[in-house]
């Protein structure tokens, strides 16, 4: 998800919206840390994972965030359901996990209207 959050912010700075970016490699133990200082800074956070949202990175940050630094927060992953195998660009694009879906969460999380 790394490669796909790293096109979402080129393309939000092109929209002129700053957007840090965090590379949180581990759930346990977590950056709380690194997570703390970025939400005091932006106010806004969006979880980007691979797979659930339930019990996953979201989760975790919304944990760290909910005791320490509440920000809104928005989750990117796979919702509720069971997964299914196939090639990476074909799950990426069933799940919608790629840039454009990053892109419209941040503008959608800063209130912003943009038209395609």
């Amino acid at each position: 998800m790394l490669d796909e959050s790293l096109k979402a912010v080129g393309e939000l700075e092109k929209q002129g919206v700053s957007a840090e970016l965090l590379h949180i490699h581990t759930i346990k133990p977590i950056d709380k840390e690194a997570i703390i200082a970025s939400a005091a800074k932006t106010k806004h956070v969006i979880t980007v994972e691979e797979h659930s949202i339930i019990g996953g990175l979201g989760s975790a940050v919304a944990e760290v965030l909910s005791e320490s630094q509440p920000a809104k927060l928005r989750r990117i992953g796979t919702n509720d359901r069971f997964g299914v195998s196939g090639k990476m660009d074909e799950l990426l694009d069933l799940f919608e996990l790629r840039a454009h879906r990053i892109v419209s969460t941040a503008n959608e999380l800063l209130g912003h209207r943009v038209t395609s």
